[in-house]
């Protein structure tokens, strides 16, 4: 974990150094249905960079915390029912930020100490790190604690050999041969839609679904949410071996919702860009005809395309809260800082849309639509601290 860690601070060392650093992104994530490359300047750059790894580092990172007892279990029930002399396991929409090496860390340590605890004969692990073919595995295979950790391996009591994979591709199209994985997990990825629905004329200037949204929106939202799930859910059932798990971390929405829901966050978003259009600044067509892939469901949503699907078993699911500032880690329900948490909020989201918005509307409304939007933020921060919900799933292939 040590070496880990060193790795990562070299890393962000380095990429501030740069004069420009290329964003690699894909759109939308896995089911994101375009890709693109932008090389930024020094300007955007550190912003971009700091709301990165603002939402890596914190706010994903309390997402792998709060899952860890739900893996530990899951490894524990799979290594004591499989006996197999690799264990294969893949993480899908990894992306190439540090989070990527600690989902790696979290899930070999549990590997690891299950054995350990139970003086079984460990075995190989194959891990495959999955994304769009726009992801930067580069970043990811360069890194010291990949190499470290495989010329370790030999040597150190109770350090399972690891052989770590690249697999660029959509996890809403076959990825892997029938029944040769063994355990699944993916977190923060399964929101994102293959593509726009269709019909969502009514939306007019909102680029998502609110309260006041019509029934028909949001029922084509929930359509194509359900469509994509349940083909994730079949495709990965064939690859999954006899008795072998996934866990799913994703974010959702609560019912009845509350001022912290992903909903009120896009609806901020949609006011800045509408006050632009009011202003002159963007185009009414462009902005009417601007729409997010991606959909937020109610667990009970979740439930129900898993048991329609019928491949899987729902074990166990877990729900917690996060908070839309991934560096307010108080347990106040009420917001310090609302001007700083605003920006915060805002270089995070951008780190996410950016691409999406600029090929859509330029580049060079950006730094305004992001500035708005971090005031929009801090005006409804006032009304109390607004955090995301966020489920967690583990499923297991029926036999």
């Amino acid at each position: 974990m040590d070496n880990l860690m060193e790795w990562l601070n070299r890393l962000l060392e380095e990429m501030l150094e740069d004069l420009h650093f290329c964003f690699v992104t894909s759109q939308p994530s896995q089911g994101r249905a375009t890709q693109n490359t932008r090389c930024m300047k020094n300007k955007a750059r550190n912003q971009m960079l700091t709301g990165w790894n603002n939402l890596c580092r914190r706010g994903k990172e309390h997402a792998i915390i709060r899952t860890r007892p739900i893996l530990e279990e899951a490894i524990g029930e799979l290594c004591n029912t499989i006996s197999a002399e690799t264990l294969v396991i893949a993480d899908l929409g990894c992306a190439s930020g540090p989070n990527a090496f600690r989902v790696i860390s979290e899930i070999i340590a549990s590997v690891e100490g299950h054995y350990i605890r139970s003086g079984l004969c460990p075995p190989e692990i194959q891990y495959f790190l999955n994304d769009l073919p726009g992801n930067d595995f580069n970043s990811l295979f360069r890194s010291p604690y990949l190499y470290e950790r495989r010329t370790s391996d030999q040597e150190v009591v109770g350090c399972l050999p690891l052989y770590v994979v690249g697999l660029p591709g959509s996890f809403y199209g076959r990825l892997f041969p029938l029944k040769s994985v063994h355990l699944f997990y993916s977190s923060y990825s399964l929101h994102w839609l293959s593509q726009v629905p269709r019909g969502l004329e009514d939306l007019e200037s909102n680029i998502y679904i609110t309260e006041e949204s019509s029934p028909n929106s949001w029922k084509v939202y929930l359509e194509q949410y359900e469509r994509d799930f349940s083909r994730f859910l079949k495709l990965r059932s064939k690859e999954l071996f006899f008795g072998g798990r996934m866990i799913l971390t994703s974010l959702g929405r609560g019912n009845p919702p509350t001022c912290g829901e992903n909903t009120h966050l896009w609806r901020l978003l949609s006011d800045a860009l509408r006050d632009m259009a009011f202003e002159g600044i963007i185009q009414w067509d462009k902005l009417k005809a601007f729409k997010l892939p991606i959909y937020f469901p109610l667990m009970e949503e979740v439930k129900a395309v898993v048991e329609k699907e019928g491949s899987l078993s729902i074990e166990k699911v877990h729900t917690f809260e996060s908070n839309w500032d991934p560096l307010d880690e108080s347990n106040e329900d009420f917001v310090l800082d609302e001007v700083s948490s605003g920006q915060h909020v805002a270089s995070c989201i951008r780190a996410v849309v950016e691409p999406l918005l600029s090929n859509q509307f330029g580049d060079g409304i950006i730094d305004d639509l992001f500035s708005r939007l971090a005031k929009n933020v801090a005006k409804h921060m006032l009304k109390g601290k607004p955090k995301y919900l966020v489920f967690v799933l583990l499923l297991k292939l029926k036999g």
